[in-house]
């Protein structure tokens, strides 16, 4: 079956493949246009596993809520320049679409999901995407949260949070209240708190703090009575630094974050509590690729 160059251009419309790579499709497929389209993903799933040995540390943190849930996940790129590639953003957003729909329970789950908004799983956008970028992609992680939730993300991907409240439904739909949760949010990115209050610290975290504490303090010579005075203190201030609500405010440093909770329920006539949140930044604990661009070259030239 012949072809012409308007079935190429409409393959590569279809697909985001390169025109030359549609003409080969299109070649090896007799100019059948369904039997190109699988041609192109077989060409996908052979590219994802040549690709899959290779270190993927870039990317982008993402989130995103509605009104009933919530998702932050992280999806890995080989290099920073193709995480700011529309196709791998639409990626990640079509993931994240489908977690909010699907609500899998984990990655494999996910994987297994009909992408949102196409005909195929996710692990066959997956595949579709390595090849027509080039690159090796992961999606490494993602959680999903239930009622009213609030995404914030830093730095165009860098650093993403999502937040879980306790609030009325009505509070929640005021712009006071998205002001609010956005600001928690940027707390959350800015000073990464370990934990949510000193309730959620465990007690072998409270105990590495007084051991630290407490040799500190021993080495001042001072007497014991002053020393349990100045380990109690040590671990206070630790503890009001890692956890959430007893940080202090970025925007106002005269309020905790739990009295600005308080003043903003206050004002807006009912109970405000944060329940959890979620704190992704790029690539944290990921092996970097190591870049040698000088080399590179002289390999391609050989």
């Amino acid at each position: 079956m012949a072809f012409t160059a308007k079935d190429v251009k409409e393959l590569r419309e279809k697909t985001g493949c390169g025109m030359m790579d549609c003409k080969k499709a299109l070649t090896a497929s007799d100019g059948d246009m369904d039997k190109a389209l699988d041609f192109l993903r077989e060409k996908g799933l052979a590219a994802a596993t040549k690709k899959a040995g290779r270190i993927a540390a870039e990317g982008v943190a993402y989130a995103v809520s509605d009104d009933k849930a919530g998702v932050i996940l992280e999806v890995n790129a080989e290099t920073d320049f193709v995480a700011k590639n529309a196709s791998f953003q639409e990626f990640v957003e079509i993931c994240a679409k489908t977690i909010l729909k699907e609500n899998p329970a984990d990655l494999d789950a996910l994987l297994k999901c009909k992408a949102f908004g196409k005909e195929i799983t996710v692990d066959e956008e997956l595949k579709e995407k390595i090849y027509k970028i080039g690159e090796n992609i992961k999606i490494r992680r993602f959680q999903r949260m239930e009622g009213v939730t609030a995404d914030y993300i830093h730095a165009g991907g860098k650093i993403a949070v999502l937040v879980g409240f306790d609030v009325d439904p009505a509070i929640a739909a005021k712009d006071e209240f998205k002001e609010y949760a956005h600001n928690v949010g940027m707390q959350i990115a800015a000073m990464n708190p370990q934990f949510l209050d000193r309730n959620s610290v465990p007690e072998d975290v409270v105990e590495h703090e007084k051991k630290i504490a407490s040799e500190q303090a021993a080495a001042s010579g001072k007497p014991a009575n002053v020393i349990e005075k100045m380990v109690v203190g040590k671990v206070n201030k630790t503890l009001k630094e890692i956890c959430l609500v007893d940080q202090a405010y970025v925007k106002d440093s005269s309020l905790s974050v739990q009295k600005y909770t308080e003043q903003v329920a206050k004002e807006l006539g009912g109970k405000i509590t944060i329940k959890e949140f979620v704190r992704y930044e790029k690539g944290e604990g990921l092996e970097k690729r190591n870049e040698n661009f000088a080399e590179e070259i002289k390999n391609l030239v050989k």
